[in-house]
């Protein structure tokens, strides 16, 4: 399902990205603060699953809650839960299915199933062949290491006209901008580029200075030798012999005659950003990421809630053979995780209830760990014959960072608010009474 959120400048944005949403939200309680942090570092860290790690984290501590009712000390529960994170972690690496990152279709597979629920999954199958086509083009190995720098590489330029279906990855650069003279040059092969950060113009000097012009001619020469710092400037350009020439300040009109002149092209007052690095806009981001995820650790996991399911069920049968007050924290993980196939279960209308007590029966059946929920209809089925994936790199962050976060939370026992300025003080302090009149 869709939010529809109001920003302080009063637009509208419709999303159901996590991060998207808790960053328009404002809060005060430190609590609450921590919760929107934790999704953002899952967006830095894998670009995916910042719904899934505030609703795991949040469950988490919910079942906590009970414990800390009936007297059990936070430390006790911490260590249930850090004991069910290592062994959910290695659960997860039995459950990884490896992967291919040559096949193509596969890779279209995995990126599909991260963005059918974004707005853009009228377009999918391009927004998934560009995703893989852009991510491809930035990856590099480099001492045995392979580097995929999304951020820093790659960019989204939305330009106005045109349909979605024009999307295209472009393999180079591209500067939103037009050139500074009619009759330059629009389409050059092979360009001699020079990048500038100065301007092309007359820079008033850094003192203050005064001239007193008593002659026409002197304001004739100061005109001149204006004119004969722009040229001089254009002349050590042109020696370069340069096709484009990019600067991120202004270029003046004398300037560019000179420039035009030596039928060079130029362009002006481009972001510093645009000369070294490209970044990704919301709407490609998860899929671009899903690419990457795969591309550097190339195992999967059955998406639909199965994974949640089997960890869930692992985790319980683990826990009966457990003693002491330990087991039933550890067991409240298990239960914790059942949240994200009822989420879906709800999101699709189905009844909660009886989907997942048939789905919890299911896993109890011998390979049958990639069972899971049918997102659009809420039925049982086989995540493999649906093709619905999921890189392992996502899930083992947003377990890991769920945990933590609860952990982190349940290691708290009060909350004290700094003291206010003196200031501050007095200013809300109601006026003294006046003297009374006899």
């Amino acid at each position: 399902m869709m939010k529809m959120l109001l920003d302080p400048m009063g637009g509208i944005v419709m999303t159901n990205d996590g991060n998207a949403i808790l960053r328009e939200i404002q809060v005060q309680h430190p609590a609450a603060k921590s919760m929107i942090e934790i999704s953002r570092t899952q967006d830095e860290e894998v670009g995916d699953g910042t719904t899934s790690v505030i609703i795991l984290a949040g469950e988490m501590l919910a079942v906590a809650e009970h414990f800390l009712e009936q007297q059990m000390h936070p430390t006790v529960i911490i260590g249930a839960y850090r004991k069910a994170l290592d062994d959910m972690i290695s659960i997860l690496k039995k459950i990884g299915t490896p992967v291919d990152v040559n096949n193509k279709e596969m890779m279209l597979k995995i990126i599909k199933s991260a963005i059918n629920t974004k707005a853009i999954n009228r377009w999918s199958d391009l927004a998934c062949s560009i995703a893989l086509d852009a991510v491809k083009t930035v990856e590099f190995e480099e001492n045995g290491r392979k580097e995929i720098d999304i951020k820093k590489y790659a960019k989204v330029e939305k330009i106005p006209g045109g349909f979605s279906e024009d999307s295209c990855v472009l393999r180079g650069i591209m500067v939103n901008k037009d050139v500074t003279h009619p009759r330059m040059r629009r389409l050059i092969k092979n360009p001699r580029i020079v990048l500038l950060d100065c301007s092309l113009e007359y820079k008033k000097g850094e003192s203050q200075t005064d001239i007193e012009i008593t002659r026409e001619e002197d304001f004739a020469r100061i005109l001149q030798m204006e004119e004969e710092y722009i040229q001089q400037m254009c002349e050590d350009l042109v020696r370069v012999k340069p096709d484009l020439v990019i600067t991120e300040k202004g270029i003046s009109d004398l300037a560019q005659h000179y420039l035009m002149k030596a039928n060079i092209t130029a362009i002006r007052r481009v972001r510093k950003t645009d000369n070294n690095r490209i970044e990704v806009e919301r709407n490609l981001q998860d899929a671009m990421q899903v690419c990457r995820n795969v591309l550097l650790d190339p195992q999967l996991v059955p998406g639909g809630g199965a994974t949640e399911m089997a960890v869930s069920q692992a985790l319980t049968e683990k826990s009966k053979g457990m003693t002491g007050v330990e087991q039933w924290p550890y067991r409240a993980v298990a239960q914790a995780l059942e949240v994200i196939p009822r989420t879906l279960i709800q999101n699709c209308g189905a009844s909660t209830i009886r989907v997942l007590t048939s789905l919890r029966a299911k896993h109890t059946q011998e390979g049958s760990q990639s069972w899971g929920v049918n997102g659009e209809t809420g039925a049982l089925v086989d995540m493999k014959d649906l093709g619905i994936w999921e890189p392992l790199a996502v899930k083992l962050q947003t377990y890991k960072t769920a945990v933590e976060t609860a952990v982190l939370l349940l290691r708290i026992d009060d909350i004290v608010s700094g003291h206010k300025k003196k200031g501050e003080d007095q200013s809300k302090q109601p006026p003294a009474p006046e003297p009374a009149q006899e």
